[in-house]
């Protein structure tokens, strides 16, 4: 199974940026989404967005998997980097 992970740009140089997922700074790359902007969210995936999403989608995936988390333990490393999976 494949999961995106949404994150919201704080940094962008070129097609390299910062995305903050659930308060972990990922380094992430957009070459794949173009004319992503700081500030906004993007789905990511093995270090790649995928896809910009709006804000709204962004924290409802964000809350399904925090609600996975409390059932399975494992998917705190999608959202919270290895240290807390």
């Amino acid at each position: 199974m494949c999961i995106g992970i949404p994150g919201q740009i704080v940094e962008r140089q070129g097609n390299d940026a910062k995305v903050d997922v659930c308060g972990v700074q990922r380094d992430v790359n957009l070459t794949l989404v173009g004319d992503a902007a700081v500030g906004q969210w993007v789905l990511v995936h093995v270090g790649f967005a995928m896809s910009i999403i709006d804000e709204a989608e962004a924290r409802d995936t964000l809350d399904a998997l925090q609600n996975m988390f409390d059932m399975e333990p494992d998917v705190g490393a999608l959202l919270y980097g290895e240290e807390r999976g």
